[in-house]
């Protein structure tokens, strides 16, 4: 993922918001939220099929599938992705692991031990590395590695190209101990997550040159520390293959080879079923198949009430028949080409489904969180007596319910920004914000000045006609004691005065798309629901006449994006999978898609038009609707994230608000509209950490304007911050107290819910296909994998892919 105006290069990953201020309702738990214990949360177990290294056979190859091949293997570098976490996992240092319980935990492979030394003057970390750790070219793990490291890092040195040095530059000195296997770290001021660096560690080779390490490290790393190598790349195959490292020092890896495949999502059930990989993250549809193949064992095996065909009827299956075998030669040529085509795809289905009866779906949850993000930076939701209605007219229980009540996970929502159920220092920060509340949120929508009859009242200040007289003497009371507001009604006036001009160039632009959109439904006529999505058009967009233009996507402000940070890396491709993750692909509810639906769900082209925006109750001002622009992937991957969507919409339109939902291509979802903010309501993910102190610090740092006018941000997409919170993630980075750390996180966490710019919804959901023989593989939740561990468990399975199908 991408990242905005990072000041003084601090950049990792994490989420953003901003302090409330006071509005018609007071949030009276503020202060409150700040000293309470931690809650006993649980968070959901791993699902790895888990099993001791005695009863898993030695040799045979696994095939793991991954989203691309990495772009790159430097996991420091802007581009670096999921697949490049997955890889360097198995062949680089990770001095501290996350474990079990989302905490980080050393990782004795590496270190004997490694803590702080002194505290005054300064902080000094003292690392004993594992003495038998040494690189695949047999060279010890020392100091001359550590130093490159932060040398390349710390940012003081613009020839190495980084995404992120968060906690390398506050390191003063590295020096040798008693030997090279000691290191001693001292830091210019103190750093509570020192725990998060050196990790992955790489060799001297590729960190001690801005060459190296710009491009080397790129497209191979020669000289590794993990329990395998890389042993080759192959972009035709779409292959990353790993050996097993002969100078690993510890537990000694069970399989031969682990190959990482390049299958996109869509692709999955059929390289499952074809043997093609053994392991997979999947989408609740193939899940669904999974369970199906495996319930069908008592049915010989055939599909039962499920696949092509399934739905026939008896009666439709006679007159089929009776067509295909009938007098007349053209009905009956085409009637009999339609039978050979649907027994060719039951045929095809039936044999999947055996195949996948040779898979478990594991299923945990993610160590990551879909929030919904309101954009404050301009428009309705800049006020933030806005964002506190949309956050409370939401039921963030029936959203989760959404997306993990089918998959027998538990469904409930969020409480944190900060931490995830389960983690230590894990807190329900939500009572800073307040409950659902459908008669607060209406009456927070009144008190920022939108109100039913809004939309029809003429804009303030209008020079035209009979409108152009002065206000009466209570307006200009209420403008005298608000700068604010003041402000506001010029830019609606300079917007008002713009509008006569674009009207005929808007409706000639909409009759172009409209026409557009009906030849790409006509064409698509066949397709599923998925491709004939962008054929739709937005019930609750009225688009009258004379009425103001909706705001377009493409309208925010100029940013500058840097790269992006570790984990946050990884979301390029996982982001796309959302909520959502979970994409059923399947078709949008037919409730959705009937004249007069929802506002904000989807209708086909050629539906009737919507009421006027009057008549539904929506809420306007000074002439213009409250509607907000709701960015949405329109992957097939993304149904869940977009039915999540739909009911946002549905939420919102019951206290007033409007919803312009938008769908645009994955590819395009992150990078052009959430980075650079062109939405108004949009739903991502951001990963958890055990380090919120430092990974949480540029997601909900206050944006600052730069000399060009644009917006600095570091990750904080929302643009909504204040310094007090600014002022918390600093003191508790600094803390090296970890008890008194968590309080501070949890501070800052009540005012970034008061905030209302990030509504954290459920953690995702995570299901991956493994083949049932396969054991400590599946869905690790917080845990990093030990692929050491990771084999088949008896010697019978561990032979060729094609005999384990037999």
């Amino acid at each position: 993922m991408s990242h905005v105006g990072v000041p003084r290069g601090t950049v990792r990953k994490r989420r953003s918001l901003a302090l409330l201020t006071a509005g018609v309702l007071t949030i009276p738990v503020l202060a409150g939220c700040s000293s309470g214990g931690e809650e006993t949360a649980r968070g959901v177990p791993q699902d790895i099929a888990p099993a001791a290294r005695e009863t898993v056979a030695d040799g045979s190859t696994v095939n793991w599938a991954v989203d691309a091949l990495p772009a790159t293997f430097n996991a420091f570098q802007a581009d670096a992705d999921s697949a490049t976490t997955r890889i360097t996992g198995a062949l680089l240092p990770t001095l501290f692991a996350m474990d079990r319980t989302g905490q980080s935990k050393l990782n004795p492979d590496y270190l004997e031990s490694a803590k702080v030394i002194e505290r005054e003057p300064k902080q000094v970390v003292l690392y004993k590395l594992n003495q038998q750790a040494v690189w695949s070219d047999g060279r010890e793990i020392g100091a001359p590695d550590f130093v490159a490291q932060w040398r390349a890092l710390r940012g003081k040195d613009s020839a190495f190209w980084t995404a992120r040095n968060a906690g390398y530059e506050r390191i003063e000195k590295i020096e040798r101990g008693a030997d090279d296997l000691q290191v001693r770290v001292t830091f210019s001021k103190p750093y509570a997550d020192w725990r998060a660096l050196f990790s992955p560690l790489y060799p001297k080779e590729i960190t001690g040159s801005p060459d190296a390490f710009n491009d080397g490290a790129r497209t191979t790393l020669k000289n590794t520390a993990g329990p395998f190598v890389l042993r080759s790349v192959s972009k035709s195959k779409g292959t990353v293959t790993l050996a097993r490292n002969p100078r690993w020092w510890g537990d000694r890896a069970k399989l031969d080879t682990l190959v990482f495949r390049a299958v996109a999502a869509k692709d999955r059930t059929q390289a499952l079923a074809d043997g093609t990989v053994d392991v997979a993250d999947i989408d609740a549809a193939t899940a669904d198949r999974i369970t199906l193949a495996r319930r069908d064992r008592g049915n010989n095996g055939q599909p039962l009430n499920h696949g092509p065909g399934a739905e026939i009827t008896p009666a439709q299956a006679l007159r089929s028949w009776a067509q295909a075998h009938g007098s007349d030669e053209d009905a009956a040529e085409i009637a009999q080409a339609a039978r050979e085509k649907n027994r060719k795809a039951v045929v095809a289905y039936a044999a999947e489904q055996k195949a996948l009866r040779d898979f478990a779906v594991r299923k945990s949850l993610e160590p990551a969180y879909t929030q919904l993000a309101l954009n404050g930076e301009s428009g309705p939701l800049a006020d933030d007596r806005v964002r506190r209605a949309v956050a409370r007219a939401l039921d963030r229980e029936e959203l989760a319910r959404t997306v993990l009540g089918p998959l027998g996970l538990p469904a409930k929502p969020l409480g944190s920004h900060l931490a995830l159920a389960g983690q230590p220092g894990y807190k329900d920060g939500s009572g800073a914000l307040g409950e659902q509340n459908t008669k607060e949120a209406q009456a927070l929508l009144a008190d920022a000045g939108w109100t039913r009859g809004g939309a029809a009242e003429p804009p303030k200040d209008t020079k035209a006609g009979s409108e152009a007289e002065k206000k009466d003497g209570k307006d200009a009371e209420a403008d005298k004691d608000s700068d604010k507001e003041t402000d506001k009604d010029s830019t609606d006036k300079d917007s008002t005065d713009k509008e006569t001009d674009k009207d005929s160039a808007d409706n000639e632009a909409a009759a172009e798309r409209k026409k557009a959109d009906q030849a790409s439904a006509d064409r698509d006529s066949e397709d599923s629901a998925a491709s004939r999505d962008e054929g739709l058009y937005i019930v609750g967009d009225d688009n009258k006449p004379g009425a103001p233009a909706p705001a377009t996507v493409g309208s925010a402000s100029a940013v500058h994006v840097l790269a992006p940070a570790r984990t946050a890396g990884v979301q390029g491709t996982a982001l796309l999978r959302q909520a959502g993750l979970l994409g059923e692909g399947g078709a949008v509810a037919a409730t959705d898609k009937q004249p007069g639906g929802a506002a904000g769900a989807y209708a086909p082209v050629g539906t009737a038009a919507p009421a006027p925006a009057a008549a539904k109750g929506q809420l306007g001002k000074d002439g213009k609707t409250l509607t907000l622009r709701f960015v949405l992937p329109s992957g097939p991957g993304s149904q869940s994230l977009r039915s999540v969507g739909d009911k946002i919409a549905v939420m919102l339109e019951k206290i007033g608000i409007g919803t312009e939902i938008t769908k645009v291509p994955d590819e395009s979802y992150f990078k052009d509209h959430i980075a650079s903010g062109a939405y108004d309501l949009a739903l991502y993910s951001w990963p958890a950490t055990a380090y919120p102190a430092t990974d949480g610090r540029p997601i909900y740092a206050k944006p600052e304007p730069a000399t060009d006018g644009s917006l600095l941000v570091e990750q904080n997409y929302t643009r909504v911050g204040t310094d007090h919170i600014d002022q918390l993630f600093d003191k508790a980075a600094a803390e090296l107290d970890e008890k008194a750390a968590r309080e501070l996180m949890k501070q800052a966490d009540a005012r970034i819910w008061a905030a209302a710019g990030s509504i954290p919804l459920f953690q995702r959901p995570q299901l991956v296909a493994v083949d049932k023989k396969l054991a400590n593989v599946g869905a690790f939740g917080f845990a990093a994998p030990r692929y050491q561990d990771i084999g088949f468990k008896n010697r019978q399975a561990a032979g060729s892919p094609a005999d384990r199908k037999k």
